[in-house]
């Protein structure tokens, strides 16, 4: 099932379009604020946004320029009245990859969330978010709160490792195994310790990496 968010404080039409895609086996998650929306996309990356320019807390566009901050393959779909038009059309610079004028018809918009898929590919299996930590894994390129932070082959892999098993604890030996044994290079338990400590410094000591004593560790959204 493909996940969408749609940023939208109109509650009917907001219930209408996500009825709608539903039957289309999509996930639709509905942000009434922008601030919701970045929540949401600090915990998970969907894999295209809809997306409304006047928001009660804030701008479309505004939040079109801090979604390219962090996910630059992000697909995203303005979906705005006629008199906005002008200003999402130069706004492109912004962002957006298209835009769909209300009124519009539901089969319209599933066209075009359609073709922008099939161009763009599914952006949630490219990256993994959380608590402002973002790995874009076709880059290879991890940031914390957009800044680039530079990590070593093992301190990115055993971050790989915990952002694919997110609200998962995960135990020392299965790292490890995963990790370093499995490329034939034993490396003893000081090895995982060092890395960790090295991986937790460089990302600011990070509230959502968490150790579970005498088990491993587990990374979870902690805002």
């Amino acid at each position: 099932m493909i996940e969408l968010y749609y940023i939208e404080d109109d509650p009917d039409i907001a219930r209408t379009v996500k009825e709608y895609l539903e039957r289309k086996d999509f996930r639709v998650t509905v942000c009434t604020t922008v601030a919701q929306a970045r929540q949401a996309l600090h915990t998970r990356v969907p894999a295209l946004i809809l997306l409304d320019q006047n928001m009660p807390d804030g701008r479309g566009d505004s939040l079109c320029r801090w979604i390219r901050s962090n996910w630059k393959e992000l697909p995203i779909i303005f979906l705005t009245v006629r008199g906005d038009c002008e200003d999402i059309v130069s706004g492109f610079h912004d962002g957006a990859d298209d835009y769909v004028v209300k009124p519009f018809e539901l089969e319209v918009l599933y066209s075009r969330i359609q073709a922008l898929l099939r161009r763009a590919g599914n952006a949630s299996k490219r990256y993994f978010s959380c608590d402002g930590i973002v790995m874009d894994v076709e880059r290879r390129m991890v940031s914390l709160h957009s800044s680039e932070i530079l990590l070593t082959a093992a301190e990115y892999q055993l971050l790989m490792y915990l952002m694919q098993n997110k609200g998962k604890t995960v135990t020392r030996d299965s790292i490890l195994e995963r990790l370093w044994d499995a490329n034939g290079n034993f490396v003893n338990d000081n090895t995982l310790t060092v890395t960790m400590k090295r991986l937790r410094d460089k990302l600011g000591q990070p509230a959502c990496l968490k150790t579970v004593r005498s088990v491993g560790y587990r990374m979870e959204d902690t805002i």
